[in-house]
């Protein structure tokens, strides 16, 4: 294993994602994990772009033990909701924020939602680096049928992906990379792109990962 990778290439032979996921967290430190950011900038940067009211419903899909939670607690938002699919870096993420009742904690697959189909009127739907994973067409429509089934009238659309010129691949598997004529068409014209930037995330590694950030408010 080299330095300057996190230890997140495991093999898929299976197809077994959740392994994959839970094993990425139990193999590396939330810090040497390669997405890690201390303060979550670009993301918080465009939540108050929308100026939600603090008790607003934040939903966060595959935030895994992201430190964007302990950030939307210091901003002091009252009702958020951390998603992920390997259970055990939502564990994690349980052990280091501390019992808290501002945070709900759901494990479920946004392909094969058992939990997230009962939500309703979230005001923010937040991704950061999960869309870009789903690489079929039937993976990508179940992704934005579930957000506009969960999302409010007027509620508010942060996805952050890799832009057209990233990587290939992220912790071992292929991606599907963005520009926002793609997230546009994806998401109809019932939504309209409030906001959007190329940012250039260098990770705990030292290596550049090109993202495009967008905020979209769904308008019908």
């Amino acid at each position: 294993m080299t330095k300057n990778k996190s230890k997140c290439q495991i093999p898929l032979s299976s197809k077994d994602y959740k392994k994959h996921w839970n094993l990425a967290y139990l193999n590396n430190s939330t810090e040497k994990l390669g997405w890690f950011e201390k303060i979550s900038r670009q993301t918080l940067d465009l939540i108050n772009e929308t100026e939600l009211a603090k008790e607003a419903k934040i939903l966060n899909i595959g935030v895994g033990s992201s430190t964007l939670i302990d950030n939307l607690l210091e901003e002091g938002f009252t009702n958020i909701i951390a998603n992920d699919f390997a259970d055990v870096s939502l564990n994690f993420l349980k052990k280091r924020i501390g019992k808290n009742d501002r945070v709900q904690y759901i494990v479920d697959d946004l392909l094969n939602p058992l939990k997230l189909t009962a939500l309703k009127n979230i005001d923010l739907w937040n991704d950061r680096a999960v869309l870009h994973f789903f690489l079929k067409e039937e993976e990508i429509s179940k992704y934005f049928n579930l957000l506009k089934r969960v999302l409010s009238p007027n509620g508010f659309v942060i996805i952050a992906v890799f832009a057209k010129n990233a990587v290939e691949k992220c912790c071992g598997l292929p991606l599907q990379k963005y520009d926002l004529e793609m997230l546009q068409k994806e998401l109809g014209s019932e939504f309209k792109m409030l906001k959007m930037f190329n940012y250039t995330f260098v990770n705990p590694y030292g290596v550049e990962r090109p993202y495009i950030y967008t905020l979209f408010q769904r308008t019908q």
